[in-house]
């Protein structure tokens, strides 16, 4: 490595790996980012996200791009419902007029970092198999094909089940118990109008406080709306009910049984859901969650802290991109080792990520 052309890999083209390499880029520091799927509509990205003034829009002001997300951003669906299981509205707030965390589509976010990267900013197709670190030296990535490349800095930005993480400790993710079951609904004020107004601009959820091993949570997406059924139950609950969610017929049979004492306002999902019916079981690593330095490989967003879905997983992984990015373009600047810039990164990301875990555990149980 010369000083001022680090070798520098990403694993993974979400939103924390791609925000990371637009902002080295915008930096002057090329990177390589490795992607797994063939392609950027590979699969469903998920559903709509909410991005905090000081976390996920800061990221974005940093890598320049805070005009382009505003431009598709929705301050409109910051409504939030929330009914009890006879179909009462017990709570609500409206949208406000403006919004400090405005919704966006995941799938629309993701858009605007790739074309922010440009053409070829993501080798798409190359799984990675392994990263070996190597003593006071480069970090070794082994591609699916069993090439090996070597890289100054190897960022983990490949989710969960993180095939870099194993580079820097051995910790797993964990089920917490909790699964959700999804559904998605498209052209919604034509074919789903009473279910659009249930739910309103923005999030839904209905709660029997006498069963909380069940909710159901309503989202408002810009180009639809996605519904989840919440249970607390074993991994395998599935295979335990003898259900297979493949055949939408007995999978709407099942649900409407389990919330059978429910009203049909709040029912009309599980009716109308045409399928298919995703079951998302919840991991989560432990908190805090932290490892050995390594000068040559570090971790961001879920990779780092994998949490419960409670509005912080996206809005952390962006921060930490671009507070990793920050730190490389600081060290390459000063002329100092890159270790130096990761060292300082994960001593902010590590307590951060940390306390965000803990909140959304805690909101999960709640």
């Amino acid at each position: 490595m010369t000083n001022d052309h680090p070798r520098i890999a990403v694993v993974g083209a979400g939103l924390g790996g791609l925000l990371c390499a637009t902002a080295l880029h915008r930096y002057g520091i090329d990177t390589t980012v490795f992607e797994g799927d063939p392609g950027p509509d590979h699969r469903d990205q998920g559903g709509s996200l909410d991005l905090h003034e000081d976390t996920g829009q800061a990221a974005l002001r940093t890598a320049g791009l805070h005009d382009a997300f505003m431009s598709l951003a929705r301050p409109e669906d910051q409504e939030v419902r929330e009914y009890d299981h006879t179909g009462r509205l017990v709570h609500r707030e409206e949208s406000p007029s403006s919004s400090s965390r405005p919704e966006i589509d995941r799938t629309a976010l993701r858009g605007i970092l790739l074309s922010a990267l440009g053409e070829g900013g993501v080798r798409w197709g190359t799984p990675v198999r392994a990263v070996t670190p190597t003593p006071d030296g480069p970090a070794r990535v082994t591609l699916g094909t069993g090439t090996v490349e070597e890289f100054d800095l190897v960022v983990g930005a490949d989710g969960a089940w993180s095939r870099v993480r194993p580079a820097v400790c051995d910790t797993r993710p964990f089920y917490t118990g909790n699964t959700l079951v999804e559904m998605c609904f498209t052209d919604v004020e034509e074919h789903h109008p009473e279910l659009s107004r249930t739910i309103g601009r923005g999030m839904m959820i209905a709660v029997d406080r006498s069963d909380t091993e069940h909710v159901l949570i309503g989202q408002r997406n810009g180009d639809g709306i996605r519904v989840y059924i919440g249970l607390k139950a074993p991994q395998d609950w599935a295979e335990r009910a003898s259900l297979d969610l493949s055949d939408s017929a007995a999978a709407r049979t099942h649900f409407l049984k389990l919330f059978a004492v429910w009203h049909d306002d709040l029912l009309r999902a599980i009716r109308e859901a045409k399928g298919p019916f995703i079951n998302r079981p919840v991991h989560r690593l432990p908190y805090p969650h932290t490892w050995k330095h390594n000068p040559a490989v570090t971790l961001l967003g879920d990779a780092a802290h994998l949490m419960p879905p409670a509005g912080q997983g996206a809005n952390l992984a962006l921060i930490d991109a671009a507070d990793l990015a920050g730190a490389i373009a600081d060290a390459v600047t000063a002329g100092v080792p890159l270790g130096r810039a990761v060292a300082h990164y994960e001593e902010i990301m590590q307590p951060r990520g940390a306390v965000a875990a803990e909140q959304s555990a805690r909101a999960l149980e709640q």
